[in-house]
């Protein structure tokens, strides 16, 4: 075998560790968000109940306080209510209530989001909802986008897929991070989906600046990255065609510089895994 075969070989089973080791270390920390997720679900199970109770306490509350005041002479009970802000608490009391009941909805949705987009260690393939798997993964990267760009949707009406869903939400989340971070200051990113009498797909759009067509043919390689050093490792989009291809899919990538890339995930509407 000659010394460019070996050469060969060695760098492609480099790479084949290297997508191994990602893919080890997403399942572990799958498994600790999920444990972390069931964790809290607890607590704030608790927290939710006793927030229901505690509005009708202050309901009842308000309405003692009222009727009592009614015993007393009015400027004696108008003195009282100034004393105390109890004016001010009867308007302020509700709003901070549904203010309350509003953060810890959010906080239960992402919860729930967690533990469906943590199962990274799910092998098996199941017929999944895509625009699903899509709105949990944004919940879960809100974050990293909300302070760079406006996420648009523009969903058309799909057939269940036949994939490894935490699998296709890991490649969401690989592109819809790599466009924000390419996004300079402020900009949009649009996510949308469709399908045909082959294929179901979904896309990630940004108006970041774009990839010089030199680059479109490297960007798949392990440890390539177009990003500053140290801000990425080169392995979100090996690893996503990698997923995509296990689902016997495309991943394709149109880039225009100075106006922005879209990056768009095929997957068969019947697919085996044979």
């Amino acid at each position: 075998m000659a010394d460019q075969d070996i050469r060969v070989l060695q760098q492609q089973l480099a790479e084949l560790t290297e997508q191994l080791v990602r893919s080890e270390k997403l399942a572990s920390i799958g498994q600790l968000a999920a444990g972390v997720a069931h964790e809290i679900n607890n607590p704030i199970g608790y927290v939710a109940s006793n927030l229901t109770v505690l509005k009708d306490y202050t309901n009842s509350l308000m309405l003692l306080v009222q009727r009592l005041s009614e015993q007393l002479p009015p400027a004696q009970s108008q003195l009282l209510k100034s004393q105390f802000d109890f004016d001010y608490i009867c308007e302020d009391l509700p709003n901070l209530l549904q203010q309350s009941e509003q953060g810890l909805q959010r906080v239960i949705e992402i919860i729930r989001d967690l533990k469906d987009f943590s199962h990274i260690d799910q092998a098996e393939f199941v017929m999944a909802d895509l625009h699903q798997g899509i709105l949990s993964t944004l919940n879960i990267v809100a974050n990293e986008i909300k302070y760079k760009a406006e996420v648009v949707k523009q969903f058309a009406e799909l057939p269940p897929v036949f994939c490894i869903p935490s699998q296709l939400n890991q490649v969401l989340l690989n592109l819809l991070v790599n466009a924000a971070q390419a996004i300079v200051e402020r900009g949009i990113i649009t996510i949308s989906t469709g399908c045909d009498a082959q294929w179901v797909w979904f896309s990630v759009a940004d108006t970041g600046p774009g990839i010089a067509a030199e680059q479109l043919e490297q960007i798949f390689q392990p440890f390539y990255t177009t990003k500053p050093k140290g801000q990425g490792t080169g392995l979100g989009l090996a690893l996503s065609r990698s997923i995509v291809e296990k689902h016997k899919g495309l991943i394709e990538v149109q880039s225009t510089p100075g106006v922005g890339s879209c990056f768009t995930v095929k997957i068969p509407r019947s697919i085996t895994t044979t």
